[in-house]
């Protein structure tokens, strides 16, 4: 029998090409290109209303096999959207892959978020948008060319979307990995495999019960958890006051395809303005203790392999 998988990754990829273009063409400076080795790519979306005003971030993963076989990654990024509103626009754009199964489904989904966001402006249960205050001179160097890919501490509400794992799940062990000191300022990544939100939380609520991690002046994560029935991922980021940082490492996370994971950045502010040098120290710590960990070797045996879930490794640490 001939191999057709060749042909078909070409059709991905040739309709991955005329989407994204065409996406491009209609969406114009609010269509960003994040890593198009990659195949990463962001939208920024609003209700087109002046008050009040509403927007989102949809950052976008496309997979070998989209449109044909998967559906894209995503992750949504809206400082107002919470519990069962995330919930409700998920299951919707879920819906519509699920409607136009094999199809390319982007722009729909752009739409329906579009729409969501009208709906919300016009209803009561919408939540203002914060403003930015407070920011640092630091914080505003970098700002203007970085996309907002900020997010809420871990959102508990849609824990019940979990609950086939049992209730007194155990605490993942914690890896605490090598610092890195640049002009006072001290950088430490943790790490801990992670395969629900309940885990997430009782990973973060271990850390701040140490003293030392507690009072470092930001406390950045991001986790990647893979959802094996959906062929998606469960994902999210924390900035903690150092503004695009959590964005950046789940980025990190995403070009190395780990999954099943939570990695926690810790800086202690030393007094000295290290601009954009505090992201690289960052994600330096956080690869760093990813590939100790042995997270990117895993990676790639399941790129190689087809694997989908670091479960197995996770359950043997504990």
């Amino acid at each position: 029998m001939a191999d057709t998988t060749g042909s078909e990754n070409e059709g991905d990829l040739q309709a991955q090409m005329e989407e994204v273009e065409a996406l491009s063409s209609i969406y114009g400076e609010e269509w960003c290109v994040i890593d198009e080795a990659s195949r990463i790519f962001c939208i920024k979306i609003s209700n087109d209303m002046d008050e009040p005003k509403l927007t989102a971030c949809l950052q976008i993963i496309l997979p070998p096999d989209y449109p044909s076989a998967a559906p894209p990654i995503y992750q949504i990024n809206a400082a107002w959207l919470r519990g069962q509103q995330r919930a409700e626009l998920a299951n919707s754009l879920e819906d519509l892959y699920v409607e136009h199964a094999g199809e390319s489904i982007l722009y729909l989904w752009v739409e329906k978020i579009r729409e969501f966001l009208l709906e919300k402006s016009q209803s009561s249960e919408t939540v203002s948008q914060p403003e930015n205050v407070n920011m640092t001179a630091e914080e505003e160097d970098d700002n203007d060319d970085v996309p907002d890919f900020r997010t809420l501490k871990l959102n508990t509400e849609n824990e019940h979307l979990f609950m086939h794992h049992a209730a007194d799940e155990e605490l993942p062990p914690i890896k605490h990995g090598n610092t890195i000191t640049d002009r006072r300022s001290t950088f430490q990544p943790h790490l801990a495999p992670v395969v629900t939100p309940r885990q997430v939380k009782m990973v973060l609520e271990k850390l701040y019960e140490n003293k030392k991690i507690a009072s470092a002046t930001h406390n950045i994560y991001a986790y990647r958890i893979y959802c094996e029935d959906k062929n998606s991922f469960l994902q999210d980021c924390e900035d903690d006051g150092e503004t695009a940082a959590g964005g950046r490492l789940l980025h990190l996370l995403q070009i190395l395809d780990v999954r099943d994971v939570l990695v926690v950045v810790s800086r202690w502010y030393g007094g000295i303005l290290l601009g954009p040098d505090r992201f690289k120290h960052i994600n330096n710590c956080a690869r760093n203790i990813l590939v100790e960990e042995g997270f990117t070797a895993c990676a790639d045996e399941a790129t190689k392999s087809g694997v989908k879930s670091r479960k197995t490794k996770s359950k043997k640490t504990k």
